[in-house]
């Protein structure tokens, strides 16, 4: 997984007003915690904290004031309309320590051609070493037949990796097809010997 190293300032200043000029700035508001620690309210830069989160269970090593803190992202507050950072929240982990993280699941062959291929959880929770989370984990869906599922014990786990999710839980199902009948509407032909309908009769003009 990628670790990134980034600088991080203590905040001394609290509140909306705080937070809108810390983001007029180019600066995102965000807290650290855990461990029993005191939570530490920083800003970080937003340029940077932005490439930076684009990977999923990113590890972030955030120095601030020489000491350096090792995080994983717990929640991150977007602008629903511009998409813009607000705030993150970021847990202290440490190495060695196991985490439970969600990881994206890639699927690899060719299923049933006849069956509609559909993705019900595209993630799976495994508890991992917290500077060993995979980017992604795999599950193989060669020759799966319609109306057939995969299930998160099917996903193929690196060593030192633990499914934390349900292993009944079904992440890849093939859907059959749905065939619809369109029924023709075919005119009946007219009855034999029919007289055809009687065209009304022109008007006589006199002379």
């Amino acid at each position: 997984m990628a670790e990134i190293k980034i600088n991080g300032t203590l905040r001394t200043e609290f509140g909306k007003g705080a937070s809108r000029r810390a983001r007029r700035d180019g600066l995102v508001p965000a807290v650290i915690y855990g461990h029993g620690e005191k939570p530490q309210h920083i800003t970080l830069p937003a340029k940077e904290i932005g490439v930076a989160l684009k990977q999923a269970n990113v590890l972030l090593d955030i120095s601030i004031n020489g000491k350096s803190e090792l995080t994983l992202p717990k929640a991150i507050v977007r602008d629903p309309l511009k998409q813009i950072l607000e705030h993150i929240d970021l847990v202290l982990v440490r190495r060695g320590e196991k985490v439970v993280v969600s990881v994206p699941v890639h699927s690899i062959g060719e299923h049933d051609r006849d069956g509609i291929l559909e993705h019900v959880h595209n993630t799976i929770d495994v508890r991992v070493d917290a500077a060993s989370i995979p980017n992604f984990l795999e599950i193989n869906i060669e020759g799966l037949a319609s109306g057939s599922s995969k299930y998160a014990a099917d996903v193929k786990l690196p060593a030192g990796v633990e499914l934390a999710s349900d292993p009944k839980m079904i992440v890849i199902h093939v859907s059959e097809k749905s065939t619809a009948v369109v029924e023709e509407v075919v005119a009946a032909p007219a009855a034999d010997g029919a007289a055809p309908a009687e065209t009304p009769e022109a008007e006589k003009t006199d002379k």
